[in-house]
């Protein structure tokens, strides 16, 4: 027996694979034994369950299994490929209308086919059109590993079907591979824990995932693999927490005395429980020597940056600097103007960094971020560039962080020495996410409005009642407000049928809102000229704004009281509801109206938009978003660091993933000596 890692074995050592089809393997990224063993199939046939032919309704997507008797193709102006498949009770009758070359290659008679498809009676026959179909047993060649009871069914891509791995070809490598390595796969799983948690072994588990004798097997199985893989992520994140929770060299914040209780003083409203937590929270992390990392997330409108600016007090008062980073010069002068409008009375200097200051001004702001001058620090991405430099860097705020990739927040954080970090962001995040990417930190929840915040009535409205919608816009104007119009596109596109902002504010400005001042803004604008949009708007000047997901994220118009989302269909429930959220912020009732263009069949666009109009909980709302577009999309996968999983799934195994943070910590306890074993 050979001594090596036997996971991590290349796939050319598995009998039957060789060079050639290696490399196709290695193509979907099958390169070791392991990357093979956890190439899951896609789904499994049940023969034990498969009807006749004989009994098979019309109507119903179904699968058969039958085989191959006769194959003809059809030539003429509609050309097309019959095959007549039969097994004991009937017959039936495949057609394709596309690929007959292909196909009359593809089959032999006496191939045992598994076909999927609707069933329907034509001319008093039973038949399918294109169905899909799997090669369950060659021509000739009797094979009992496919034709047992349950058959596990693999993704195949062109190249390893032209190598002999389809679905067929394949159980045959994964049935060597078992056979010559099982035994010698090594299961790091301590007996006590597989007990306790129910699971099965990781050689059983190999087994019965691709070679199961029930269902049930295939569940078991499948759940190890999926605990494994979030246990070895939670390992490394509860790991990592406890590395830098044991660290001593970073800043211990004095309690704040003057400065924090100043500013709350004066505010003519009192903070929600939930403010008064967080801010206990992060004074507490700040007071310990260990680098804080805190992710403060609450719903829009729950009074984040108010809780951000005590943390930035508390290290002016400690003779530190602070920053705030925004993720576009919008909302980092808007950070900034509010917070300077509070501070500054108080003695406390705040500057603004972004990329539009002119020369000399610039100039000056560094010079006060080098020398100390500048206290509080409000920018963009501006605020990590090499020019830049601090005299005492304490503290970094990240707004909206996840729009910031890893490397830029990096790079904030080397502009001080161990300095304490706080990242908020206004998109909630549902718990398996936030376990999943940010294991390693502590979270602060905001999850109460203040009171009094009155919720935006939103409404599904079709896109044949436009004409109607825009009078009610206009009736807003009228009485004083402002509204929001938001397009998914900043152009027409040949691709797609879409409404973009451009189109809709030409059609505005000429048509049903003529009246008014109407102003666009989109991302390719330049920054200048954005600013001076939205400037504008602030001040009344503008009465309509069509824009593009620009204002989703922090905008501040108290006036604006309407938000209308042109093919809201095309938007996730996170984003809908941050684009809501930029209304509701005055004291008059506001609205958001939902056009949707899909069509009336749409079952689940309408579904989709209708839980927006139900709820006006963010939190309630992005765990039904995960649940439908999946955490890649929710985040955006590359830019918040979401991690890659082969097996688990963060929305079915949710549970999995709590299972799985409490047995690292476990793990971790027991092995610093905190708790006996078996505790």
């Amino acid at each position: 027996m050979r001594e090596i890692n036997d996971l991590e074995v290349s796939i050319e050592s598995v009998k039957g694979v060789g060079a050639k089809r290696g490399a196709v393997l290695r193509e979907v990224g099958i390169h070791t034994l392991a990357d093979l063993l956890l190439y899951l199939p896609r789904r499994y046939l049940d023969r034990r369950q498969v009807l006749p032919i004989a009994r098979a309704p019309s109507g119903q997507e179904l699968t058969l299994v039958g085989q191959v008797r006769q194959m003809r193709f059809v030539p003429g102006a509609r050309p097309r490929f019959t095959m007549v498949v039969e097994d004991e009770s009937d017959d039936i009758s495949c057609v394709w209308f596309r690929g007959g070359n292909y196909l009359q290659r593809n089959f032999k008679e006496g191939d045992v086919l598994a076909l999927s498809g609707k069933v329907e009676i034509f001319q008093g026959r039973h038949q399918m059109v294109h169905p899909e179909y799997e090669f369950i047993e060659a021509s000739g060649a009797p094979d009992l590993l496919h034709t047992g009871g349950i058959i596990p069914l693999y993704t195949s891509s062109a190249d390893m079907k032209e190598r002999g791995l389809r679905s067929r070809g394949f159980r045959r490598i994964m049935r060597r591979a078992l056979d010559e390595f099982k035994d010698k796969i090594p299961d790091e799983m301590p007996g006590e824990m597989m007990q306790r948690l129910v699971l099965p072994g990781l050689r059983e588990s190999f087994e019965r995932v691709h070679f199961p004798r029930t269902m049930e097997e295939v569940q078991a199985a499948r759940r190890r693999l999926a605990f494994d893989e979030l246990f070895d992520l939670q390992l490394r994140l509860v790991r990592l927490r406890r590395q830098r929770l044991r660290e001593g060299d970073g800043i211990a914040f004095s309690r704040p005395e003057k400065l924090v209780q100043r500013v709350l003083a004066k505010l003519p409203f009192e903070l929600t429980r939930a403010q008064e937590r967080a801010i206990g929270e992060i004074e507490a992390d700040m007071e310990h020597p260990f680098p804080m990392a805190r992710l403060l997330q609450g719903d829009v409108g729950s009074g984040k940056t108010l809780v951000a600016l005590c943390a930035l007090l508390v290290a002016v008062e400690n003779q530190y600097q602070s920053v705030l980073m925004a993720p576009t010069e919008i909302l980092a002068e808007q950070h900034y103007l509010n917070i300077k409008s509070m501070v500054e009375p108080l003695g406390v200097a705040v500057v603004l960094l972004a990329g539009r200051k002119k020369a000399a001004a610039r100039k000056e702001v560094l010079q006060a971020l080098e020398s100390g001058a500048g206290q509080i620090i409000v920018g963009t991405h501006a605020l990590f560039q090499d020019e830049v430099n601090y005299f005492r860097l304490g503290l970094a705020v990240v707004d909206e962080q996840h729009r910031f990739g890893v490397v830029q927040r990096s790079e904030l954080y080397r502009k001080g020495n161990k300095i304490d970090v706080l990242m908020m962001t206004a998109t909630p995040i549902p718990r398996t996410l936030t376990l999943t990417i940010y294991g390693d930190q502590e979270v602060s929840l905001i999850d109460e409005l203040p009171a009094g915040r009155k919720s935006v009535r939103t409404v599904l409205r079709p896109a044949d009642r436009r004409e109607l919608i825009f009078k009610f816009a206009a009736d807003q104007v009228r009485q004083g407000r402002q509204v929001y119009v938001v397009y998914p596109l900043i152009d027409e596109s040949e691709k797609v049928d879409l409404k973009s902002a451009i189109e809709g504010y030409d059609e505005l400005r000429q048509g049903v809102l003529a009246e008014f001042n109407t102003a666009l803004l989109h991302g390719r604008m330049a920054t200048e000229e954005k600013a001076e949009v939205m400037d504008a708007f602030k001040k009344g000047e503008i009465q309509v704004l069509c824009s593009t997901t620009v204002i989703e994220v922090g905008v501040d118009v108290p006036n604006a009281t309407l938000m209308i989302i042109e093919h809201a269909e095309r938007f996730g429930l996170a984003q809908l509801h941050q684009l809501r959220g930029r209304v509701g912020r005055g004291p008059e009732q506001s609205y958001c109206i939902l056009v949707n263009y899909a069509k009336s069949v749409d079952a689940d666009a309408n579904q989709r938009l209708k839980i927006l109009c139900a709820s006006q909980n963010g939190f309630e709302i992005a765990e039904k978003d995960l649940e439908i577009r999946g955490p890649g999309e929710v985040l955006g996968t590359r830019q918040a660091g979401m991690p890659e999983f082969v097996v688990a799934d963060l929305i079915r195994d949710a549970d999995l993933l709590e299972v799985a943070r409490e047995e690292a910590e476990r793990v971790v306890r027991q092995h610093d000596g905190e708790t006996p074993e078996g505790e």
